[in-house]
């Protein structure tokens, strides 16, 4: 049986000049941010910049929510309330891990006592009493401290005659403090009935998520309710919901889109256009709320009684 013939390279070997072992390019970590709707990767600080919302299809980051409020009010007009009022842990709940750890471990994290911040500012020179919850707190859940800051904003709005603004973003209550945490829902709830009773405006602005006791409470309570697009909004989860009625949920069930096509949404408005659109908002409720009851009729000025601007800016005669 003949043998094949020697093949080329075992007559003239290659030389070997050694192999590099490839490496595969990796994205630095703590620079980039890749958008979950469209993939693009944005430079950290260009997003920062752009209060956290994608330059290529709008996707709304959750922002903190000391940056929102740089974003939000005129330059140097913020003045914090509240800021060392701190949570106990009063049931001495224990879970994978104490509430107390839980509490240092968040309060470490965002640098909060709480997850939400309160105090006084003014948006394009309308003075307004502010409360933005923080998502990375805990969820942003609502426990007793949370339900006492907010309750003093909308106090504080109401002694001031100014309007109140609540950013919500939250899970739902805090289970680690059970009734107490229940009982807030009433507590605000209760404060801005107090507020309405004064004629002031309430402008509840929803962000991703809005979920549990927080919209069944203040968040939904608003003389305008505003979200932002493609925000999570609603009492109890999908599947929760799926698993309890039995039944296929609607098309982007729970978002913003969805509630308002069905009225519990006055307006999507983008985060870019959030500060301009509050101050003309603003501008006209505080008009009305500023004249006495003789020069109003039907709830409205008599000196817009020829003219009415929606939401929109679209004018029409009344």
């Amino acid at each position: 049986m003949s043998k094949p013939p020697p093949s080329s390279d075992s007559i003239f070997p290659k030389p070997d000049y050694g192999k590099t072992p490839s490496r595969k390019k990796e994205m630095p970590e703590g620079l980039w941010t890749k958008c979950p709707e469209c993939g693009v990767y944005i430079f950290n600080k260009e997003l920062e910049s752009m209060q956290m919302v994608c330059k290529e299809c709008g996707h709304h980051f959750n922002i903190p929510a000391h940056q929102r409020i740089h974003h939000l009010l005129d330059e140097g007009s913020w003045v914090e309330h509240d800021a060392e009022v701190s949570p106990v842990d009063i049931l001495k709940f224990t879970g994978t891990t104490s509430y107390s750890d839980q509490l240092k471990k968040y309060q470490k994290k965002t640098g909060l006592k709480e997850g939400v911040v309160c105090g006084t500012g003014r948006i394009e020179d309308h003075e307004v009493s502010l409360a933005v919850m923080e998502f990375q707190f805990l969820g942003g859940s609502m426990g007793s401290v949370i339900g006492e800051k907010i309750t003093r904003a909308i106090e504080r709005a109401t002694e001031r005659q100014i309007p109140v603004l609540i950013f919500s973003a939250s899970g739902g209550a805090r289970m680690h403090e059970g009734m107490f945490s229940l009982m807030q829902m009433a507590k605000t709830s209760g404060a801005l009935s107090r507020h309405a009773a004064a004629k002031l405006p309430y402008i509840s602005i929803l962000t991703h998520p809005t979920m549990g006791g927080v919209t069944a409470s203040f968040a939904t309570l608003g003389d305008l309710i505003l979200a932002e697009p493609k925000a999570m909004i609603g009492f109890a989860g999908a599947r929760v919901l799926k698993q309890t009625t039995r039944q296929d949920l609607p098309k982007d069930f729970q978002t913003s889109e969805f509630l308002l096509e069905r009225g519990l949404v006055d307006r999507i408005v983008s985060r870019l256009q959030m500060r301009a659109e509050l101050a003309r908002m603003l501008g006209y409720m505080m008009t009305r709320a500023s004249l006495p009851p003789s020069a109003r009729r039907n709830g409205r000025p008599a000196a817009a009684r020829s003219q009415v601007v929606d939401l929109n800016g679209h004018a029409s005669k009344s």
